[in-house]
């Protein structure tokens, strides 16, 4: 089966504007480097720093931003626009199939672009597994309701498989070794290192037609490099520019963001709630996801998902088996 076509990906280009538009408007190249250089690639992601960020920039006066930030204002169009105008948006939102038909069904067809989707449960309840399924169904065409895309993959737990990959590819009649060539994958060994991979992220997507960005596990190195209640509020301040970066990727880029996030056990929750387990992250993290779901897991191989929280869909569950080649529809 073919992957990702060139041709096809041309309709998305009015997606975000390259930031070497600048350039038309009478601003330095030199300058318009420095923002490349800063991780800035597009007049919409240029759009989505404040000022004072911008300033921060080596080589960028106050002067110099307020121009480029007005010389942006002329090319992207950042103030309102009408509810019919933002239903037409939401047109280009992709929803990428689970591989198993439950659990699209309760998703509204998948996990989608432009939001950031997370699946949080126990170790074992299949979170890292679908996260391996996406990297491929995300590469199939949209007629089979693929991403036609390519992945990105942050791995902070150490879990990635690419023999998962190469099983999960053979189900679905795929060339392995091409699907494994349009994953980018990287090992964040630190929560800055992780920052870092983020922001690098940015270059790569506005040159190549990405579709995924998948981090597994989002809070792990959180929990590492943060110790104690005392260095709680900062390990929280330094999330939620984490996640901001993250929402930011997902809307300029149109790319779906899964994340897998861990539990932390609830003893204050007393007798009376059946289970004290919760998200991670604390509620920087509950705010800034589009999508919450609760695995956990069922009989067997069979695990069960629960939409905890999301702003377009009903609260429901669904079952769905995981097999050699990935997450599948749950069998009685």
């Amino acid at each position: 089966m073919q992957l990702v076509e060139r041709e096809e990906i041309d309709e998305d280009d009015d997606l975000f504007e390259a930031i070497d538009k600048l350039i038309a408007q009478g601003i330095n190249a030199g300058d318009v480097k420095k923002l490349q250089d800063a991780g800035i690639h597009t007049c919409n992601g240029l759009m989505m720093h404040t000022k004072k960020n911008l300033t921060g920039i080596k080589g960028l006066s106050e002067a110099k931003v307020d121009k480029i930030c007005e010389a942006a204002e002329k090319i992207v169009n950042f103030g309102y626009m009408t509810g019919s105008d933002a239903l037409l948006k939401r047109k280009s939102v992709v929803r990428i199939t689970t591989g198993c038909q439950a659990l699209d069904d309760l998703l509204g067809g998948g996990i989608e672009t432009a939001a950031i989707t997370e699946a949080f449960g126990e170790f074992r309840s299949g979170k890292t597994q679908l996260a391996h399924t996406l990297c491929v169904t995300t590469q199939l065409p949209t007629s089979m309701k693929g991403g036609n895309g390519k992945v990105a993959y942050i791995d902070t737990e150490g879990t990635f498989r690419p023999d998962r990959i190469v099983q999960i590819a053979e189900r679905f009649g795929m060339d392995p070794g091409a699907v494994l060539d349009n994953i980018i994958y990287a090992r964040a060994y630190t929560y800055e290192h992780q920052f870092n991979l983020l922001l690098g992220l940015a270059a790569k997507m506005s040159e190549e037609p990405f579709k995924i960005l998948i981090v597994d596990s989002i809070i792990a190195l959180f929990r590492v490099d943060f110790t104690g209640r005392g260095e709680l509020a900062d390990r929280q301040q330094k999330l939620a520019q984490m996640l901001s970066r993250i929402i930011k990727i997902a809307e300029e880029f149109n790319v779906a963001v899964y994340m897998t996030n861990q539990v932390i056990s609830d003893p204050g929750g007393g007798m009376f709630i059946s289970d004290p387990k919760k998200p991670a992250g604390g509620h920087v993290l509950a705010h800034a996801v589009t999508i919450r779901l609760s695995f956990r897991k069922g009989k067997g191989e069979q695990r069960v998902c629960k939409v905890f929280d999301a702003p377009n869909l009903p609260e429901g569950e669904a079952i769905f088996q995981i097999t050699p080649g990935g997450v599948a529809d749950a069998k009685d």
